[in-house]
């Protein structure tokens, strides 16, 4: 056991070397033990299929995995095969939890999941790497803020963007708020339609599924393959389709370089194409559980929403191509995963000044933190206990913008929202969107 005394000398080294940027936070013995001596940190893969695979491999390049745990047996299999050295295999996420030996873990379930996991993950004690978008609903936005604020740990999300690409949404970004473009600026955030198929006839379950726990929190249903995997994101029980997966990517950038990424979105208009959604269900009711439709896709398949910020920038989102354009006027700027463009790029570019001056920009938005990988960053900050490049906060705002805009468009009119009173103005309806009922005992507790 490590002494009291030997526990606050570390703290205290810990805090002055990181300055401002700490976060609160209670030591266990084993981590104080593992940072003293610059060991590697023990981690643990909670949903192991897809990109949970990828984020758990990811882990194990920085870390020891000790453990994992998946409701898909066959996914934890997989896994497992892929690393070297033991790890051990739940079906129960919880039993992980228990484990003093574990630092952190991943989180790369089905969108449902992710904030029961993270809140229980921090109440335990460990730090976490959860996959976006972080929540399924406002309210577990607010609850996930306040768990983070209470416990002091390290939560960085999966929005890459931030990190790696060679920071070309960084460089964007300090672009942006540059006002090389403008003082009032518009970006418009692209992505791809979402699937539309179905309806899929129900079949057994497979014998190395944990079905109801896969369903967890959301309603209970007869099995049907195309509600798993991949597809989850297809289903507004699970997942906001593609506004919230992919969007919440484009949408977390954009207001970090529109000035907005501490303060969010405050009125949302749009409209969506819900093919699997009847005209005549009441859509509270179904998220509810208290409905039945038909068992096929129903997230919106193609959309458009306008959205305002507190300092009167706009964002719009569509369902076209995938990429940012942020203009003002003074100039406009492209940036996806592929490039980044515009004549400020180009301008920049050709002043060796101006490209040491943006290069730097990029180091400031990074706190001065190593620019490496986005796992990276977050084995760091677990070290350090700075906040990591995408924390809960931001990405409350970056989601629950996306949460808005499917609201806005179920309801087909537009929405306005207070942030300080963490509700919609005015609009009883659309308030009741803020959270749904939780089915037991998967329900998140507190």
């Amino acid at each position: 056991m490590v002494k009291q005394t030997n526990r606050r000398k570390f703290l205290r080294a810990t805090t002055a070397a990181a300055g401002t940027t700490l976060i609160p936070y209670i030591f266990s013995s084993r981590q104080v033990q593992a940072n003293s001596a610059n060991d590697r940190l023990h981690l643990a893969a909670i949903g192991v299929g897809g990109q949970g695979r990828y984020i758990g491999r990811r882990a194990s390049e920085l870390g020891n995995v000790l453990a994992c745990a998946d409701v898909d047996s066959s996914n934890a299999e997989t896994f497992v095969a892929q690393l070297n050295g033991k790890c051990d295999i739940y079906t129960d996420y919880r039993k992980i939890l228990e484990r003093e030996d574990i630092d952190a873990i991943t989180c790369g379930t089905p969108d449902h999941w992710h904030t029961k996991i993270t809140v229980e993950a921090m109440r335990a004690g460990k730090d976490v790497y959860c996959e976006k978008p972080l929540t399924l609903t406002m309210d577990e936005s607010r609850r996930i803020m306040r768990v983070a604020k209470e416990t002091g740990r390290v939560v960085q999300v999966g929005t890459q963007q931030r990190t790696e690409f060679k920071q070309l949404f960084l460089k964007a970004v300090a672009i942006a708020r540059s006002g090389r473009l403008g003082e009032r600026l518009h970006a418009q955030c692209s992505i791809d339609e979402a699937n539309a198929g179905g309806p899929f006839p129900s079949k057994d379950v497979p014998s190395h599924l944990q079905w109801d726990m896969w369903l967890g929190q959301a309603p209970a249903v007869d099995f049907c393959p195309e509600r798993i995997g991949f597809d989850f994101r297809w289903w507004l029980e699970y997942s906001g389709g593609q506004v919230t997966d992919w969007g919440v990517h484009h949408m977390d950038i954009a207001l970090w370089a529109l000035g907005g990424s501490e303060t969010g979105v405050v009125e949302v208009e749009g409209h969506g194409v819900f093919p699997g959604l009847p005209d005549t269900v009441n859509v509270l009711e179904f998220l509810d559980g208290r409905t039945k439709i038909p068992n096929q896709n129903n997230v919106a398949k193609s959309f458009e929403c306008q959205m305002k910020l507190a300092n009167g920038n706009t964002i719009g989102m569509d369902s076209s191509k995938n990429e940012i354009i942020i203009e003002g006027e003074k100039g406009k700027i492209r940036v996806n995963r592929g490039g980044l463009t515009g004549k400020p790029v180009e301008d920049i570019a050709a002043s060796p000044s101006d490209v040491q001056w943006l290069n730097e920009e990029v180091r400031k938005l990074y706190r001065g933190m190593p620019l490496k990988s986005h796992m990276a960053n977050f084995f760091h900050c677990i070290k350090t206990r700075e906040m990591p490049i995408s924390d809960v906060w931001t990405h409350a705002h970056s989601v629950n913008a996306c949460h808005m805009a499917n609201i806005a468009m179920l309801l087909k009119r537009k929405i306005v929202f207070d942030q300080a009173e963490y509700q919609f103005v005015g609009d009883d309806e659309a308030n009741r969107f803020i959270s749904r009922a939780q089915r037991r005992p998967w329900h998140i507790l507190g």
